[in-house]
C-alpha cells in the first residue's frame, strides 16, 4: 500500500513528538501507545533470537501481527522457538519468505552466496522480503537496543524510518542484556535455547557463531548489520 506524501509527513511529525514524550517510558507503555495510535496497521518484527519483545507486544496489543523472516537458513532451535511462542502468545504470526528458495538462489547465484557476498544474500533473504511485508503498515516495532553496537547507540524509543516512510518503534532501546535475561527469568518465558549455548546473538545458521556479543554474526568478516536497520 503506497503511503501519500502528506501521510508520511504526518507520520514523521508524530514520530518526533512521540519519541520526545515517551523517552522515559517503559516498554509496555510505549507499546500500548503504539497499539492505540496505529491499531491494525502496527506490526512487530521478530527474529525469535530473544522473545521478550513478542511477549511484551502480546500483552500490550493482543493479537498484534508479528513478522518472522523465514530466510531458509535458520537454526532448527529458532524455528522451534517461533512455533512455541506463537502457540502461547496472543499474536498473529506472519511468516515472511524470500522470493527464491535457497536452492533457487543457489541455481542463480551459485552455492554459499552468504560466504561470497553476504550483503547480497541478506538483501535477498531479509531486506527485500521485509520491505514488501511492511507495505500495509504505518508503524513497525523492533527489538533494537542501544548497547548492541555503536551503530545502534543513539536508537530512539520512537523514531521515523525515512527509507520506508513509517514510524519505527524500539521499546527495548534502553534495555541491557541483563534486563532481557532478568525479564525472561522473572516471567518464565520461552527463550531460544541457543542463548544458553553461548550464542549472544542469533541469526542465520551459516553466518552465526557462539560469541559474547554481536561479533558472532558474520564472524570473520567486517559485516555487522544485515541492512534492515541501516
Amino acid at each position: 500500500m503506497q503511503k501519500s506524501t502528506r501521510l508520511t509527513g504526518d507520520l514523521e511529525q508524530l514520530a518526533v513528538r512521540a519519541g520526545r514524550e515517551l523517552q522515559g517510558a517503559d516498554a509496555l507503555e510505549i507499546l500500548r501507545w503504539a497499539g492505540t495510535a496505529f491499531g491494525p496497521r502496527l506490526v512487530v518484527a521478530s527474529s525469535m533470537a530473544d522473545t521478550v519483545l513478542v511477549y511484551l507486544a502480546a500483552e500490550a496489543v493482543p493479537g498484534v501481527d508479528v513478522l518472522f523472516l523465514d530466510t531458509g537458513y535458520h537454526f532448527p532451535e529458532t524455528i522451534g522457538t517461533r512455533d512455541a511462542v506463537a502457540a502461547v502468545c496472543d499474536i498473529t504470526l506472519v511468516d515472511v519468505t524470500p522470493a527464491q528458495a535457497v536452492a533457487e538462489q543457489d541455481a542463480q547465484f551459485g552455492p554459499r552466496l552468504h560466504e561470497r557476498d553476504p550483503d547480497l544474500c541478506c538483501r535477498l533473504r531479509k531486506v527485500v522480503p521485509l520491505n514488501q511485508a511492511l507495505g500495509p503498515y504505518l508503524a513497525w516495532v523492533t527489538g533494537v537496543r542501544r548497547e548492541e553496537s555503536p551503530i545502534r547507540a543513539d536508537t530512539p524509543v520512537v523514531g521515523y524510518d525515512a527509507a520506508r516512510g513509517m514510524v519505527k518503534i524500539n521499546p527495548l532501546a534502553h534495555w541491557t542484556e541483563a534486563d532481557l535475561q532478568a525479564y525472561a527469568a522473572r516471567h518464565q518465558i520461552i527463550v531460544n535455547p541457543l542463548l544458553a549455548q553461548g550464542y549472544a546473538s542469533v541469526g542465520c545458521a551459516p553466518c552465526t557463531r557462539p560469541s559474547e556479543n554481536r561479533d558472532g554474526r558474520w564472524a570473520g568478516s567486517a559485516k555487522t548489520e544485515c541492512g534492515i536497520h541501516t
